[in-house]
């Protein structure tokens, strides 16, 4: 049984760890303690909730969604929190979804009991669904959209400014992805397509003219496609920026692995293995952003649900 002072000790450590997971250390309270004492509480907190958290068993298998190069991260960032709690043990092993689905029906399927653990952005119909682990995974990179557009648009979308942008282009997305709205609600016009990869087609032939992807998306999508649309380019001088978190989410009865999960997402923060795995998949994307001047549009998220902390940018864009 806990004693008072260690109950005391552990609501501490869990907003300690929370401002640690959120970048947040500029919160008034926080100022009081060193960043030493903010790693160490971070430490304290994984370790309380380990006395009362049931162990995943060695054999246990967790298949994940969504899948594909773009989401290798997400991935290898749960197999580090994993790794962090197994005490020496074999982690769960990690088995992707082996259909190609949509992120509506990759929802469905967790419900179901189909698939144990979903990488994606939030909203409030998604945090009505599913149990989010309120860590945000991509420290906001996610929402730093760049273009996808014909090599030949270069010129013309440079010289738009803002409310030209909204006036002349219009922009191609997933109708099941969150930023749609994001979008509209911030006065651009967008086309939508059921289909991911059909969305490039589309921009090939001219149906929509720049396709918004992630800072860490969009080269790695055109070197794969460059065969088939070699037409097709990165914008070099725009980006628009919304908050957008990415969160692990698993069923809402699912209590032991989202503690679990939780626990060892807290302890890499606290070791700077999550800081240092993140920086390695996206060296190539924060160095090229510190050179470029691009002009940044930044956009209000109407859909980030009341209390779900902003992103903190400042391992790649200050």
């Amino acid at each position: 049984m806990r004693t008072r002072a260690q109950f005391r000790l552990l609501g501490l450590s869990i907003r300690m760890a929370a401002a640690l997971a959120t970048g947040r250390e500029q919160w008034s309270w926080c100022r009081r303690y060193s960043v030493g004492l903010a790693v160490k509480l971070a430490l304290v907190c994984a370790q309380l909730l380990a006395l009362t958290t049931p162990a995943l068993a060695n054999d246990t298998a967790l298949t994940y969604f969504p899948v594909g190069p773009i989401y290798e991260y997400r991935w290898k960032l749960l197999e580090l929190a994993l790794a962090h709690i197994q005490d020496g043990s074999a982690p769960p092993r990690l088995s992707p979804y082996a259909e190609d689905v949509t992120q509506n029906r990759g929802v469905q399927l967790l419900q179901a009991g189909a698939i144990d653990v979903i990488a994606l952005g939030t909203d409030a119909e998604r945090e009505s669904q599913m149990a989010p682990i309120r860590i945000d995974i991509s420290r906001g990179i996610v929402g730093f959209r760049i273009f996808v557009i014909r090599s030949s648009d270069q010129q013309r979308i440079a010289k738009l400014d803002d409310q030209a942008m909204r006036q002349q282009l219009t922009f191609g997305l997933n109708s099941q992805w969150a930023d749609v709205s994001v979008m509209r609600a911030n006065g651009f016009t967008v086309e939508t397509s059921t289909s991911y990869e059909n969305l490039f087609g589309m921009l090939a032939a001219n149906r929509f003219d720049a396709f918004p992807r992630g800072l860490n998306e969009a080269a790695l999508e055109l070197e794969e496609r460059k065969a088939s649309y070699p037409q097709l380019a990165v914008e070099k001088t725009k980006a628009l920026y919304f908050p957008f978190p990415i969160y692990f989410w698993v069923r809402k009865d699912n209590k032991v692995l989202a503690q679990h999960i939780e626990r060892g997402l807290t302890l890499a923060l606290a070791d700077g293995s999550f800081r240092k795995l993140f920086e390695t998949y996206h060296a190539k994307e924060i160095a090229a952003l510190a050179k470029e001047k691009r002009h940044v549009i930044r956009l209000n998220n109407p859909n980030l649900p009341a209390g779900d902390a902003v992103p903190d940018t400042h391992w790649w864009w200050r």
